[in-house]
C-alpha cells in the first residue's frame, strides 16, 4: 500500500502534469488564448479536487445511513462514478461558458473533450507513476 507522502506526491504530480498538458492542448483545440484556457483548467482542477473530497465524504455518509456499510457493489460503483461526473458537469459547464464567452453547448463539448483527455491521461499517468515509483516490496 502507498504511504501518505506517496499519495500526496501522486496527487500533486497528477495535477501539475494534467494542467501542463490540458491547458495548451485545450487552447489549441478550441482556438482559445492560453491564459484563458489555463485559468479554466486551473479552476476546474481545484473544483474537481474539492468535489472529490466532498462528494466521497457525502456518498460514504449516505451509504452508512441507507445501507449501514460503505461497501460498494459493482452497481453502486457505477452509480457513484456517474453521479460524481454529473456533479462536475454541473459545475464546469456554466463556468467554462462564462469564462470563455461560449455557449453552453460549446462548453459541454469542451467539458466532454476534457473528460476524454483526463481518462486517457489518468491511465497513462498512473501506469508511468507505478513504473517510476513502485510500491516497495511489491512485484509486477
Amino acid at each position: 500500500m502507498r504511504t501518505r507522502n506517496d499519495r500526496i506526491r501522486h496527487a500533486i504530480l497528477f495535477e501539475l502534469f494534467g494542467l501542463a498538458l490540458s491547458a495548451p492542448l485545450g487552447a489549441w483545440l478550441f482556438d482559445q488564448p492560453l491564459h484563458d484556457m489555463g485559468l479554466v483548467a486551473l479552476v476546474c482542477a481545484i473544483i474537481a479536487m474539492a468535489w472529490n473530497y466532498l462528494y466521497n465524504l457525502l456518498f460514504d455518509r449516505a451509504m452508512l445511513r441507507l445501507r449501514g456499510s460503505v461497501h460498494k457493489t459493482l452497481t453502486i460503483r457505477v452509480l457513484h462514478a456517474i453521479l460524481f461526473e454529473l456533479g462536475l458537469l454541473l459545475a464546469f459547464v456554466p463556468f467554462i461558458a462564462w469564462q470563455l464567452g461560449v455557449t453552453l453547448w460549446t462548453a459541454l463539448a469542451m467539458d466532454a473533450a476534457f473528460v476524454v483527455f483526463y481518462l486517457v491521461f489518468a491511465f497513462v499517468f498512473n501506469w508511468l507513476y507505478d513504473v517510476i515509483f513502485p510500491i516497495p516490496g511489491q512485484t509486477a
